[in-house]
């Protein structure tokens, strides 16, 4: 598969580091529109070819696949000339900005037959993905309750850098910079985090957004700081349980935790991914009475990464796909609406 990297940014380093592993795989071309950039990228990942603009690279043409790593405002219309241009697209997250965008490039891949698949990285979490199955296969029973929650400090801490100071941290707290807050960042991971792991839709959901004061009359320099610090939802998932989702850039104590935890009347199972590892445990059988809790081992899993080349080599599509990311921000979507009216909505 002859692959270009489309965007030479901070995150796609991770992609082409991930796509020099995987067999059959070639980067034969990068896009940036800084062409020192992307000059440096191509040299530090043995790539033969630049260009500074994506309208060049589809005239050039000479590549199956794309992987698609420019800022999210930039998705919704590279990925849509990729797809006219008959290609196959792995997407960063989120798809797009709104659900309209993103339904249409899901649609436009279903048409032309093409994979389009996003890169919601915590599928790569091994434990999420067997306590999935054992929640196909019956191992806790009737799912009834379900907690989930993403939790970062960078707030609070300085850990990855003082965000008072920095515009990589600045624009995702200003909304006319582009960012939808915490809920826009961040949710669609513990969305899918929650609604992959359970093995269930979102049907109804009621989302509360909280903007914390962070400077003089909240604003630093050009950024206002007026995107949203911290959501709360409650859910009711087509499988007929409740939940609750959370997130916070206020979590004292937690880098970048996600932690799902799913109740059935049969047994329960708990999912935490950290930057130190992921953990599964259980609280199985006749564990259940004395609320003991054990870990399951989950081996590992093919990355997103792999299961787009399979998808691609094989013409068989693989999750997560593009209609998922829609379905997803459509909850999205929906959530900030129902903290302007202040009620619960149907998904």
């Amino acid at each position: 598969m002859r692959l270009l990297v489309l965007g030479t940014g901070g995150m796609a380093n991770s992609h082409a580091a991930a796509f020099s592993t995987i067999d059959g795989v070639e980067m034969v071309a990068c896009v940036d529109v800084d062409a020192t950039r992307a000059a440096t990228f191509a040299e530090r990942h043995s790539i033969p070819r630049t260009f500074s603009s994506l309208e060049e690279a589809i005239a050039w043409g000479e590549f199956d696949a794309a992987t698609n790593v420019t800022p999210d405002r930039i998705h919704y219309r590279t990925t849509l000339q990729l797809i006219a241009a008959g290609k196959h697209v792995l997407c960063e997250k989120p798809l797009a900005e709104t659900y309209a965008e993103a339904d249409e490039m899901a649609a436009a891949a279903e048409t032309a037959g093409l994979i389009g698949m996003v890169n919601l990285t915590y599928r790569n979490v091994a434990p999420l993905q067997v306590a999935r199955q054992m929640v196909l296969d019956g191992t806790i029973g009737r799912v009834r309750h379900i907690e989930a929650s993403y939790l970062q400090s960078w707030l609070v801490s300085k850990a990855w850098g003082d965000w008072a100071k920095e515009a990589q941290w600045l624009w995702r707290l200003s909304r006319k910079h582009g960012s939808n807050g915490v809920l826009g960042d961040v949710g669609i991971h513990i969305l899918d985090f929650a609604s992959y792991g359970s093995a269930a839709d979102v049907e109804r959901i009621f989302t509360r957004l909280k903007t914390f004061d962070k400077a003089p009359e909240n604003r630093i320099g050009d950024y206002d700081l007026d995107a949203n610090d911290s959501f709360a939802m409650t859910v009711e998932f087509s499988n007929g349980a409740m939940g609750v989702v959370h997130s916070s850039r206020w979590a004292t104590g937690h880098l970048n935790e996600l932690r799902l935890k799913l109740h059935g009347d049969r047994g329960a199972l708990e999912v935490i991914h950290t930057p130190q590892g992921s953990t599964l445990k259980g609280c199985l059988g006749e564990d259940i009475e004395t609320g003991t809790w054990r870990d399951i081992d989950a081996g590992t899993v093919p990355t997103n990464y792999q299961r787009f080349v399979d998808a691609v080599t094989t013409g068989q599509k693989q999750e997560p796909d593009f209609r998922r990311a829609a379905n997803l921000q459509r909850v999205l979507d929906l959530s900030f609406a129902t903290e302007t009216e202040r009620r619960e909505m149907k998904v």
